[in-house]
């Protein structure tokens, strides 16, 4: 049985607070959800800078004390959220992998205002792309960002071969050089549909209705109901639990 915690409204508030109710109905997250979420914020903002924010330099949260499906589910989320730093994985992982651009990246996207740290209203709401329930237009735009290294507007084959290479790497799978040409080359094949060798918002969108797999590192499951992956963070809401759009 996990551990109840008292209302983030009777603690410090980090910057960039904002209320529950607020960001439930902004996001797919229920209020209890965010109220949990905000609990996991705040282990990880405050872990080594104690600062309330999650910095690019990663942050440290120790899982000792945490069931194993809370642990497991931690774990992703965090290499979700920038694990491509040697020390964070030593921390929680207990191995040193190396930088990862998939994780670089998202992080980056997740940093809305780019000043080097994340929010925890950013952490909400960046983090809702990645429900189950959340707009597949959404997901799709924020795969074209993914995929858009260098911010031009357009997916050239070499940051989509980069991309490959990291998700790859992310999964622990490893393909040769020739199988990750034709798998750019394919993609390019099917969505280049005006042939000027890069991909554009348009393209990217029917070339993901057509390949829906192409969004499948784009949901979590264990965030279609937070308060379960991570029952260590379970409290009492002072509000009832609501959403301003459907869940």
């Amino acid at each position: 049985m996990g551990c109840v915690l008292s209302s983030p409204r009777r603690s410090r508030r980090t910057p960039g607070y904002e209320e529950p109710t607020v960001l439930a109905s902004q996001t797919s997250f229920t209020v209890n959800e965010v109220e949990a979420l905000y609990e996991l914020y705040k282990k990880l903002s405050y872990s080594i800078f104690k600062d309330g924010l999650i910095h690019k330099v990663v942050e440290v949260l120790p899982t000792t004390a945490m069931d194993p499906s809370s642990k497991t589910a931690c774990s992703r989320l965090i290499r979700l959220l920038g694990s491509c730093q040697e020390e964070f994985r030593l921390a929680l992982f207990r191995t040193s992998k190396g930088a990862n651009l998939f994780a670089d990246r998202v992080f980056d996207l997740f940093d809305l205002k780019r000043n080097g740290v994340i929010e925890f209203g950013e952490f909400v709401r960046s983090l809702s792309i990645f429900h189950p329930k959340a707009p597949e237009s959404d997901k799709t735009a924020f795969a074209f960002k993914l995929y858009d290294l260098r911010g031009t507007g357009y997916i050239e084959k070499e940051e989509l071969r980069e991309m490959v290479v990291a998700l790859l790497d992310e999964s622990d799978l490893c393909l040769s050089d020739s199988a990750v040409e034709e798998i750019v080359d394919n993609t390019f094949s099917q969505a280049d549909s005006n042939g000027d060798d890069r991909i554009d918002p348009k393209e990217w969108e029917e070339f993901v209705k057509k390949n829906p797999a192409s969004l499948r590192n784009m949901s979590l499951p264990y965030l279609q109901d937070i308060t379960t992956a991570f029952p260590s963070f379970v409290m009492h809401s002072e509000v009832d639990d609501y959403s301003g759009i459907s869940k």
